[in-house]
């Protein structure tokens, strides 16, 4: 099998620009692609998690990834899949969410010995003369057709502002620059992202006379047709100080029954022929389905030692084992304590088990919240000092979030 038959086996591919000629390059290992990465927080997330698998597999089958990273792009933001503007932010914030990235990036790609590139697009977007960018490029783009694309009509009816109207030229631009900088011949982005790549391609061919290629990976949505990647609390992080292993393991230990295969296939390297044996796999089959998924990413995210320890973990308490090793802990210092006691709803919030207080509440009032196996029924239940002593307290809600509670 092909590397080009594994990503189509694998329902990676979405669209393409030239699919003879993108996969005779993928095949041979003579594509040099980038995919792009706007700096909107401190940490990549789920929903990168697939660009970051693919520029992985491309890379072992010797192709070369470019990891743009949107130091220029990110003062405007992308309009894709939103309803409102982002916040902007200041180039403070966008230089630190880039070094985050950077350390997160190395975990997947290669770097050394030229074998990928990771570059800034500011290094060319943020000296651009507005006049001179209007004559050279503008001119090549219609408003009219610029319109019909999907990431603007989403945002037509709220109203869209010239600001994020300029960000198809940007990374148009991005594709051009890259183009020349380095050979890229190719890009890759999420499915949404198809409308800003032909308009790459078609710059290129405009002022430059050559063909580049595009392609769209799979957003990864759930059998609901909603974003993966998000929970309660917010985002499923890869940072582990955002998300912990025990929490990230978690979350893909818990993914529904009809999306399990379908994350096996998108999201590990485990050999294809190996899942398409799972697929006839039911009932008590896809929990164990799940536990392969859940250490596969972990592993691959935080390393074989966390993945064990998460698995272990999750293992033990819903068998109804009383180890505790590995299950996620919350210190309190005793300033976080009140007259030797603190409520069950600030140790929730503490915790992350919910959001805010008022979740914390109707959680509590819903009866999904145990101390130490014991039901909270009263919104103002404390818990003693002496109880976060040693060992502390099992902070439950519902069936499968825990955390250790102590005071040091």
């Amino acid at each position: 099998m092909t590397l080009w038959e594994e990503l189509k086996a694998r329902g990676l591919i979405a669209q393409v620009t030239n699919e003879e000629e993108i996969s005779k390059m993928v095949n041979e290992g003579k594509a040099t692609f980038y995919i792009g990465f706007d700096p909107t927080a401190d940490s990549l997330h789920v929903g990168h998690f697939m660009a970051l698998c693919l520029m992985k597999r491309l890379q072992m089958g010797g192709n070369r990834p470019i990891a743009l990273l949107g130091g220029g792009t990110g003062m405007i933001g992308d309009p894709s899949g939103r309803t409102d503007m982002r916040q902007m932010m200041t180039k403070e914030t966008i230089q630190h969410n880039i070094d985050c990235f950077k350390k997160q990036m190395e975990r997947f790609i290669d770097f050394s010995d030229g074998k990928a590139l990771m570059v800034n697009n500011a290094d060319w977007l943020m000296s651009l003369n507005y006049v001179e960018l209007l004559r050279e490029v503008g001119a090549h783009f219609s408003v009219n057709r610029m319109l019909t694309a999907e990431c603007y009509k989403q945002r037509m009816e709220r109203g869209l502002s010239f600001l994020e109207f300029n960000y198809m030229i940007m990374q148009s631009y991005d594709f051009y620059m890259l183009f020349q900088k380095y050979g890229c011949n190719m890009q890759f982005g999420g499915d949404d992202q198809w409308s800003n790549m032909l308009g790459g391609t078609e710059l290129i061919r405009r002022k430059l006379g050559k063909d580049a290629h595009a392609m769209t990976i799979t957003l990864l949505l759930n059998s609901e047709g909603k974003k993966m990647g998000k929970t309660q609390s917010g985002a499923v992080w890869l940072d582990p100080a955002k998300t912990s292993p025990f929490d990230f393991y978690q979350y893909w230990r818990n993914v529904d029954d009809a999306d399990v295969l379908k994350c096996i296939k998108l999201l590990t390297f485990l050999p294809i022929e190996e899942i398409q044996k799972m697929e006839s796999w039911e009932g008590s089959q896809l929990n164990q389905a799940k536990e392969i998924l859940a250490y596969e990413l972990t592993k691959l995210v935080h390393g074989e030692e966390e993945a064990n320890k998460a698995q272990e973990g999750a293992r033990a308490l819903f068998s109804g084992g009383a180890n505790t090793a590995n299950m996620p802990t919350t210190e309190l210092t005793a300033e976080d304590l009140t007259v030797g006691e603190i409520d069950v709803i600030t140790l929730l919030v503490k915790t992350g088990l919910v959001p805010t207080r008022s979740e914390g509440r109707r959680a509590i009032e819903g009866g999904g919240v145990y101390v130490d196996g014991d039901r909270i029924t009263d919104i103002k239940q404390t818990v003693a000092a002496d109880a976060l002593q040693g060992d502390g307290v099992i902070l439950k809600r519902g069936k499968k979030k825990f955390n250790r509670v102590f005071v040091k």
